[in-house]
C-alpha cells in the first residue's frame, strides 16, 4: 500500500499533521488538499487536541501547488478555466479553516515553502523555521503573480516586504522571515522537532477552553476598529470570567499553586 499522504500523529493533546509526499516536495496536489481539509474538519471538533503542528516530510516544507497537475487541467475544453477557479478555491477553503480552528495552529518550517507553501507557513497561527530555510511568493518568475499566497503573506509581514517578494520572486531566509515577522522563531535544523514540539506543548498546557475563546477573538478583534475592537474584547473577556476553570485557575493562582482544570470546554 502506498504512503499515506498526510501523517496525522496525536500526543499529549498535540496533533501533528504531516505531509507526506516528499518525492513532489509535499505539493498542494488536488489529494493533499482534500486530505487536509479532511483532517482540519475533524480537528475541528477534537476536545482532546488543544494544539496543532503542521510539517513536511523529506527535504523541504512545501513547495506550492502541484504545477503538473495544474497543467494536467489544461486539457479541459475551456482551457482549465474553470478547474483552476475550483483549485483556487479549494484551497482557499483550507487556508481559512487554519484562523478559525480552536486550537493554535503552528508551522514546522524547513528547507523551502514558497508559492502556496508560504501561504500555508503564514496562513497556521505560529511558524517555527529551521536555520537555512527559505521562503519565496515566486510565482512571478514562471508568470504567474502568487495572488492567493499574497493573502496571508500581507497579513503577515509589512506591505512594502511583501510587494517586493511578490514582484521580484526572490527568497529571503528564515532570519529575515523572523525579522518582518513571517516566523517566531528560528532554531538549527537539528533542533526543529523540539523547538516546535516544546511551543506547541507550551500552547497544549493552557485551558483550551480560553485559547479557544481568545483565538477566535484574536482574528475577529483585528477586522475592528480601536472603540469596537475594546467593546468586542470586553465582552469576550467577560464570557471567558464565567468558566469555572477561569474561577479556578485564578483561585490556584491566589492560592500559589497549580490550577486543578478539568479542560472541559464548558467548564
Amino acid at each position: 500500500m502506498a504512503d499515506p499522504l498526510l501523517i496525522r500523529e496525536d500526543a499529549a493533546s498535540v496533533a501533528r499533521l504531516t505531509l507526506n509526499n516528499p518525492g513532489a516536495l509535499n505539493a498542494l496536489s488536488d489529494a493533499m488538499l482534500a486530505a487536509l481539509k479532511a483532517e482540519l474538519e475533524a480537528l475541528a471538533t477534537d476536545s482532546s487536541i488543544r494544539a496543532i503542528v503542521i510539517a513536511g516530510a523529506g527535504k523541504v516544507f512545501c513547495a506550492g501547488h502541484d504545477l503538473k497537475e495544474m497543467t494536467a487541467g489544461r486539457a479541459a475544453e475551456d482551457g482549465g478555466h474553470a478547474y483552476f477557479n475550483d483549485l483556487f478555491s479549494r484551497c482557499a477553503e483550507v487556508m481559512t479553516l487554519i484562523p478559525r480552528l480552536p486550537q493554535p495552529v503552528i508551522a514546522e518550517v524547513h528547507g523551502i515553502a514558497t508559492a502556496a507553501g508560504c501561504q500555508l507557513a503564514a496562513t497556521c497561527d505560529m511558524a517555527v523555521a529551521a536555520e537555512g530555510t527559505r521562503f519565496g511568493v515566486n510565482g512571478v518568475n514562471i508568470g504567474l503573480f502568487c495572488s492567493t499566497p499574497m493573502v496571508a503573506l500581507t497579513r503577515n509581514v509589512p506591505r512594502k516586504v511583501a510587494f517586493e517578494m511578490l514582484t521580484t520572486g526572490e527568497f529571503i531566509d528564515a532570519a529575515r522571515a523572523r525579522e518582518v515577522g513571517l516566523v517566531n522563531r528560528v532554531v538549527p535544523h537539528e533542533d526543529l522537532r523540539a523547538a516546535t514540539d516544546e511551543l506547541a506543548a507550551t500552547v497544549a498546557s493552557k485551558l483550551g477552553a480560553a485559547v479557544k475563546i481568545g483565538k477566535s477573538a484574536f482574528y475577529d478583534q483585528a477586522l475592528m476598529d480601536l472603540e469596537e475592537a475594546y467593546a468586542f474584547t470586553g465582552s469576550v473577556m467577560a464570557e471567558n470570567m464565567m468558566l469555572r476553570d477561569t474561577a479556578e485557575g485564578i483561585q490556584a493562582f491566589i492560592e500559589k499553586r497549580k490550577p486543578d482544570w478539568s479542560q472541559n470546554e464548558d467548564a
